[in-house]
């Protein structure tokens, strides 16, 4: 696949990265020679300096032979253009565009994108889908992850394994003997800087980190099972009031009555618009490295503290005093995924990466066959994804101990309508299920291969 980046920040970088790893054909542009440079340093991908949103730079970029273009700059009318000249002179099949400003993306404005106005196939909102992220933590806490599939069926959880884990040092055989009404499997374990697919002689240990994936109706079960059973927040701090901020304390006040939200937020003129735009969340004006402004907004008694500046520095500082004073668990927003190695050593509970979400929403969309959603595993080494199988994919008609699956390839959950089914050797996948794989990096394109339309399919 030819595929045009624009944009060499860290989500360009990352999706630059992905795709090249995968040996699609990659061109970056940034008006930015020394992004520019270091992309070509690091990666092996073709690089143009000059503005996205230039035909001519386009046009140098191979925008004429192109299959997609993405556009992840830091200006949301750059991105927006660079599409439109995409498909007016390029007639590029694919374009997306990373969009920030809430105001473009409202219902009342929604035929904006359409192909008759401005043609953009897909729109990612970083504010919403980190937004998003960090109200599952809050609905599931003790989940490092939790991502839905199958509609909301499945759900793939990221779990840490904690000295009082009662699952630790027993195979995973005897998981399903001890728990054979348990609607869950083990996909993956991270352990230490190796994450692998088990087998089902392989133990858990402490300081592991488990993906499972689960029926939604027993994540509760699967959590206390592995020793989580924290429960949900009734007083939550957030630290940071931009428009992620607000937009989780919105979530809250609609979704969540009884939870009792405060901001901290260091920018008066930015505090003063969340106090206008907020109903029942109490926003202090201050810096909440200041261990007095988080005791006055409540972080020392508070269940749950989320720290959403655009400082890592801040929110991880913030989540350490916080849990220090006493505050029951901290979720960082954290741009520098070399940060994400100090989660455990520092104590905080959990964190969301930005370009990690927005780069899992890119790989939707540029994964052949028939892929309904995917999401990114520990930086790009895995991915989990759902599929769904046609009548022509080798996994349809057989029983999976058949299917010659992988060792870095694990199914976790099979959707069969409405209903969730954990594979066994036995199990036959039938053709319109959806299929939940858990998939090293070098395996995904077998995934794509198993699900892809075939001649035969016409």
């Amino acid at each position: 696949m030819k595929v045009i980046i624009c944009g060499a920040g860290q989500v360009g970088s990352g999706i630059a990265r992905q795709l090249s790893n995968e040996h699609n054909d990659v061109t970056v542009i940034d008006n930015s020679p020394a992004l520019i440079q270091q992309i070509a340093d690091s990666l092996d991908v073709r690089t143009v300096v000059g503005y996205a949103s230039h035909p001519d730079v386009l046009e140098r970029a191979g925008a004429r032979e192109a299959d997609m273009i993405i556009a992840v700059t830091f200006a949301d009318e750059v991105n927006m253009v660079a599409c439109q000249v995409a498909h007016s002179l390029f007639n590029v099949p694919t374009k997306i565009a990373r969009i920030r400003a809430q105001s473009y993306l409202r219902p009342v404005w929604q035929d904006l994108f359409t192909r008759d106005h401005m043609p953009i196939d897909v729109i990612i909102s970083p504010e919403l889908e980190v937004g998003r992220a960090v109200m599952r933590r809050l609905k599931m806490p003790g989940a490092l992850e939790a991502i839905p599939f199958g509609d909301g069926h499945i759900t793939f959880l990221g779990i840490a394994l904690e000295d009082d884990c009662p699952v630790v040092n027993t195979p995973l055989r005897q998981l399903t003997d001890l728990f054979p009404d348990l609607t869950a499997v083990v996909t993956g374990i991270q352990r230490g800087d190796r994450l692998f697919v088990p087998d089902s002689g392989d133990q858990m240990m402490v300081g592991d980190i488990a993906y499972v994936v689960s029926d939604t109706t027993q994540t509760r079960r699967v959590l206390s099972l592995f020793g989580h059973e924290e429960k949900a927040a009734r007083r939550v701090v957030i630290v940071g009031a931009g428009n992620i901020g607000r937009h989780v304390a919105q979530e809250l006040e609609t979704e969540h009555t009884k939870v009792k939200v405060k901001i901290i937020e260091a920018d008066k003129a930015t505090a003063v618009i969340a106090a206008d735009e907020l109903s029942r969340t109490v926003v202090l004006h201050g810096n909440a490295l200041d261990e007095e402004v988080l005791r006055e907004a409540g972080a020392d008694s508070a269940e749950t503290l989320i720290a959403l500046t655009n400082d890592d520095k801040v929110n991880i500082l913030s989540s350490v005093m916080a849990k220090q004073l006493g505050c029951g668990r901290a979720i960082a927003l954290i741009n520098n995924r070399s940060y994400a190695n100090l989660m455990g050593p520092m104590d905080i509970d959990a964190f969301v990466n930005p370009r990690a979400t927005t780069v899992s929403t890119v790989l939707r969309h540029v994964r052949r066959g028939r892929i309904r959603g995917v999401s990114s595993v520990q930086d790009g080494k895995a991915e989990v994804i759902e599929a769904e199988a046609l009548a022509t994919s080798t996994l349809v008609g057989r029983p999976l101990r058949d299917a010659d699956l992988p060792n870095g390839m694990r199914i976790g959950a099979i959707l069969r309508g409405t209903r969730v089914i954990v594979p066994r050797g036995d199990t036959e996948v039938h053709a319109g299920d959806r299929v939940v794989i858990f998939a090293l990096a070098d395996e995904v394109s077998h995934v794509e291969r198993m699900f892809r339309v075939s001649i035969e399919f016409f």
